[in-house]
């Protein structure tokens, strides 16, 4: 097939352009939020093209991918065509409801009978009020990082986006608690000048500040464990990303990581106190940190494989397409 889709998660989109289909995917000369083209700090296969709003015009498109409200006018003036009526459409919700009363929140999809909307986790169905839209889950799946768990630095490991910005919402707040009992790389987007916000020294946040996903995986690989504190979010693929690797996870309890990492892999639990004194014991103990890593690295890859992944959207696609 040729699926039309934007740019938006390069993590998600990473794993999804691994597929058999070609991917048509915008470019536009600012490289701006809609035309961002292909990713420059992730590995994509030739099948992901780049085209222009013009090229796509006469583009012989079969489905289109939409992961915010206003790409279904933009999809329906750069086509030509609208989709869901004139071209299968799949919303992707990446995210959990923002603002307002969150267990109130309705979708911007909600009540059409155009389109279906796939949640990337069964927690962000559970809250979308989606009304009478016809949806469905397809898990995450991830490309298996190219690196293996090392531990070797007595350090702890966080992947943030705007931490300073999103602040509680990512947990920002509770590192200085962890920087107590070691020192924290922090890498991701807007990252730079953490330590400061956080009124730490610069030896215990040193920042990363968006890395290629490749040389991100090999320096987490060497961290002692993975700290996820986000309050409320979706699920972090680079929660997933650092159990593949074999890191042991230090996680709050909230959104869909309760269903994510399993006991046996880390430490699991909405008392701060309690992921303290476990990342207190995996920075003083590698071995611990070691079989809590496998275990992590085995759910993982289980429940978020990549073929499995592709697999489920080759059988929606399908559905979608043929219907």
């Amino acid at each position: 097939m040729n699926i039309l889709l934007w740019h938006v998660h390069g993590s998600w989109t990473t794993s999804f352009v691994h597929g058999k289909h070609r991917y048509l995917v915008p470019a536009t000369p600012d490289r701006g939020p809609y035309g961002l083209g292909r990713a420059r700090t992730y590995t994509w296969p030739d099948s992901a093209a780049e085209v222009s709003p013009e090229q796509l015009r006469t583009a012989e498109v079969d489905a289109v991918i939409l992961q915010r409200p206003e790409e279904l006018d933009l999809a329906t003036e750069w086509l030509g065509r609208r989709p869901g009526r004139d071209v299968p459409a799949i919303y992707v919700e990446h995210n959990t409801p923002k603002d307002g009363d969150v267990p109130h929140s309705r979708h911007p999809m909600a009540d059409r009978d155009d389109l279906l909307i796939a949640h990337v986790t069964a927690f962000n169905e559970l809250f979308w009020d989606t009304g009478s839209t016809r949806t469905t889950v397809v898990d995450h799946g991830v490309v298996p990082p190219a690196v293996e768990y090392t531990g070797e630095l007595d350090r702890l490991a966080v992947v943030i986006n705007e931490p300073v910005r999103r602040w509680r919402v990512t947990g920002t707040d509770l590192l200085p608690r962890f920087a107590e009992i070691a020192p924290l790389d922090v890498f991701g987007m807007k990252v730079a000048g953490l330590a400061e916000h956080l009124g730490l020294p610069a030896d215990r946040v040193t920042s990363h500040d968006d890395v290629p996903q490749h040389r991100m995986h090999a320096e987490l690989a060497r961290r002692r464990a993975y700290l996820h504190l986000c309050r409320w979010t979706s699920l972090g693929l680079s929660l997933i990303e650092a159990m593949n690797i074999g890191m042991p996870v230090v996680a709050l309890a909230s959104t869909e990581a309760v269903m994510a990492v399993p006991p046996d892999a880390g430490a699991l639990s909405t008392r701060v106190d309690t992921l303290l004194e476990a990342a207190g014991r995996f920075v003083a103990e590698p071995e611990r940190a070691r079989r809590a890593g496998l275990a992590a690295r085995v759910a993982a890859r289980e429940r978020y494989g990549l073929d499995r992944f592709l697999a489920d959207w080759d059988r929606l696609l399908e559905e979608e397409v043929c219907g």
